[in-house]
């Protein structure tokens, strides 16, 4: 057989294997990865990612999929492991953008699944088949694929075993080894070892939590101490906790049921799962347990039992708006007990703590962090990583699902484990490693970046607009009006508005500013921003005049201010001869110097200089008043206009660039 990289047009049969993550390595979240052997492609996982605090107005953070894109023709199917929304909450986006012809998951995984796909209206690009313990699918004609089912803070939850060309890969999901499982589901240990004897090529494993020693605890372990505060609280109780962690609700409920508490729920995740889980029989509740949250205010706080989404700090989740007041429903009260029944994700704790500060400030009781007792991880611990290396025994090691340094320890508890350091890879995503019987080494990496959905997730929030969105939020945003006649006059005063500017310049100044930039523009720039028509108006370029405005008000503010708002300049045509506005009376001469080293320093003081008069119409004739000044741009025929407009571009694309990067 003969090697050949995939690419927009297929690929021929290849003796390696592929496997190519395109989110979750070096971050938590967005889970998405590629297996490639020959013409067949399929997918594990396909997750999403909270967005940062600079992120604003982004809903959620997928991976960019150009490359499944590229190569949809050559995609078989995808393998989903279990129902967390950073394994399954991007399938539904990704299907707006090419099909997959088949997904197989567990039951519970399967059912959020549709219930996400109706709401998107995609259900006709792909098939879903669920699956259960030790079954095996076909997917294409190169991957045989067994369902190991494991333990993890979700139920139904698996690892996989993946028959290639090139031998068995262990892909182990989210995991830890609790060996009391809620739900009386075991980790199939025996899988594992089956295929430990066989011969394992390369394990790839969850690395969340390899910086902790030890074992991870069990769910169960969490249930002494809710059950204390719960008993112990003497007024209502609120819990916050991950709505897809199904063990954790179940035994919420249970305490509830046995401290006498009606339950009450909030945030629409946890009512999805919570109905979807009862309906499976994930879980087990009677009806009467629950209680319209318009009608549990009526309840007496002692018999009340609040459950809401929010346990990350999400600005628009139920105790997140709870905390600001913002909630129709539900005010915090000095005798809530407010618990916090998990921790959090990297990158939330600035969110999570500020929930907490507010919640404590309106006077209740806030029972959070690790020595509580109230929460522990749905990731192995080092103890567990070495069980899984010891029972699969693999040739070669690969640690993935978390940040560097969690991927880092996790390859030094291989080499604890005899794995060789250079039967091991720490890769990133779009990293993309090649597995033959014998070898293992990393192939030109594909493309792996970000895409950022808007909050009504219908769009795609480019790089240019969030740069858009962090101005406004760091420096306001300033709105001017420009009125200009066709024949390059300034007809009227320009008026500014400031919204959300900090600034020691007065409204005058700012709006003296807003006139020198315009009056240089017409004078040094019209000629390339206007097209004689031959005796008609000038075809005028008002987008070109508007971002030259803009551009020079916002070099100005930066040198004089040093501030960088968002600046948007409306130009409203004016008729050819209307008369000119002659500035400000009482203006002063503008000269500060451009700061040293600039480029254009010299033409920026030679801007900042230019004394202001009156433009004459285009075509007039000089008058001895202006004879010793600048020939208005109208009027100079010095210069060839090609070489002008080429010139001019070039000396406004670099201004354009100047002004991003520093806008960055």
């Amino acid at each position: 057989m003969t090697s050949q990289t995939p690419g927009r047009n297929g690929a021929a049969k290849q003796p390696h294997l592929r496997v190519i993550p395109l989110g979750g390595l070096h971050e938590i979240g967005k889970n998405t990865c590629v297996f490639e052997y020959g013409d067949d492609i399929m997918l594990v996982d396909a997750g999403l990612a909270f967005p940062s605090d600079g992120m604003h107005g982004v809903n959620v953070v997928m991976p960019d999929t150009s490359y499944l894109k590229e190569n949809q023709k050559r995609i078989r199917g995808m393998i989903v492991t279990h129902g967390h929304e950073d394994h399954i909450g991007g399938i539904s986006h990704h299907l707006k953008n090419f099909n997959i012809p088949v997904i197989y998951g567990p039951r519970l995984a399967m059912s959020m699944l549709q219930g996400k796909m109706e709401e998107a209206g995609v259900t006709d690009r792909t098939t879903i088949q669920t699956v259960g313990p030790r079954d095996v699918v076909k997917v294409g004609q190169h991957f045989s694929v067994e369902f190991i089912r494991n333990t993890h803070s979700m139920a139904d939850s698996f690892s996989l075993a993946i028959t290639t060309p090139v031998g068995t890969i262990i892909f182990t999901g989210d995991f830890k080894f609790d060996h009391t499982p809620v739900d009386g589901e075991y980790f199939d240990m025996a899988r594992l070892a089956h295929h430990g004897e066989q011969g394992v090529l390369c394990l790839f494993s969850d690395s969340t939590n390899a910086e902790v020693p030890g074992f991870c605890p069990p769910e169960r372990s969490v249930f002494p101490a809710l059950d204390r505060h719960i008993a112990q609280a003497e007024g209502r109780v609120i819990i916050t906790t991950f709505a897809s962690s199904i063990h954790r609700v179940a035994m919420i409920l249970e305490l509830a049921m046995k401290n006498g508490r009606k339950v009450g729920l909030l945030g629409r995740s946890m009512l999805n799962v919570i109905a979807k889980a009862r309906e499976l029989g994930y879980m087990r509740a009677p009806d009467d347990l629950f209680v319209p949250i318009k009608q549990i205010r009526d309840l007496p706080d002692r018999e009340t039992l609040l459950l809401m989404t929010g346990s990350q700090g999400e600005p628009l989740a139920a105790l997140s708006r709870i905390s600001r007041g913002e909630h129709p429903q539900v005010q915090v009260k000095s005798s809530d007990t407010i618990i916090f029944s998990a921790s959090p994700i990297p990158g939330n704790t600035i969110s999570v703590v500020n929930t907490i500060d507010r919640l404590m400030m309106l006077g209740a009781k806030v029972v959070y962090g690790k020595g509580e007792g109230i929460h522990v991880s749905g990731h192995g611990f080092q103890e567990d990583q070495k069980l899984m290396l010891a029972l699969t025994r693999p040739k070669f090691f690969v640690p993935v699902h978390g940040e560097h340094r969690m991927l880092v320890c996790h390859s030094k508890t291989a080499q604890s484990m005899g794995v060789p350091a250079d039967n091991m890879l720490i890769i990133d995503n779009g990293d993309v490693v090649e597995l033959t019987a014998d070898s293992i080494k990393k192939g030109e990496p594909v493309k792996a970046g970000i895409e950022l959905l808007d909050a009504s997730r219908n769009g795609i929030v480019d790089a240019r607009v969030l740069k858009e969105r962090q101005q406004l939020a760091d420096d306001g945003v300033i709105t001017m009006l420009a009125v200009i006649s066709t024949d390059g006059v300034m007809a009227a005063p320009p008026r500014v508005n400031l919204r959300g500017v900090v600034t020691a310049a007065d409204p005058r100044k700012l709006s003296l500013w807003t006139e020198r930039e315009i009056t240089w523009v017409l004078e040094n720039r019209w000629q390339q921003l206007s097209r004689n028509t031959g005796g008609k108006a000038p075809e005028v370029d008002w987008m070109g005049v508007q971002r030259e405005i803009e551009v020079g008000l916002q070099r100005r503010l930066r040198r004089e201010l040093q501030v960088e708002p968002l600046i948007i300049c409306l130009v409203q045509p004016a008729p050819g001869g209307t008369p000119a506005y002659k500035g400000r009376a009482d203006a002063e001469p503008d000269t500060r110097p451009a700061p040293r080293g600039r480029r254009d320093g010299n033409r920026d003081r030679d801007r900042d200089r230019t004394p202001r008069r009156e433009l004459a119409p285009v075509g007039a004739a000089p008058s001895a008043a202006t004879s010793s000044a600048p020939v208005p741009v109208a009027a100079a025929k010095a210069a060839p206009v090609a070489a002008a407009a080429k010139a001019e571009e070039h000396e406004i694309s670099g201004r354009t660039r100047r002004r991003r990067s520093t806008a960055s």
